[in-house]
């Protein structure tokens, strides 16, 4: 059995400090923002989606890794 934990945008916004339109933004290959590193999104339904809490927290871990 998994221990997986499963986030909601609102947690990735407030664990990340990114707003809606930043996270998405990082996700979109077309947009000059995108980060491809970024945890992608675990499909949940036809229209719910949520991210890996683990996947997030290891994005933020190499961010602060990699400050200058």
């Amino acid at each position: 059995m998994s221990n997986q934990v499963l986030i909601k945008l609102k947690s990735v916004m407030q664990k990340t400090g990114l707003s809606r339109s930043s996270v998405y933004n990082k996700l979109d290959p077309k947009s000059p923002y995108y980060d491809p590193e970024f945890p992608r999104q675990v499909k949940l339904g036809r229209v719910s989606v949520a991210w890996v809490e683990s996947e997030v927290d290891t994005w933020i871990d190499s961010i602060i890794e990699n400050r200058k």
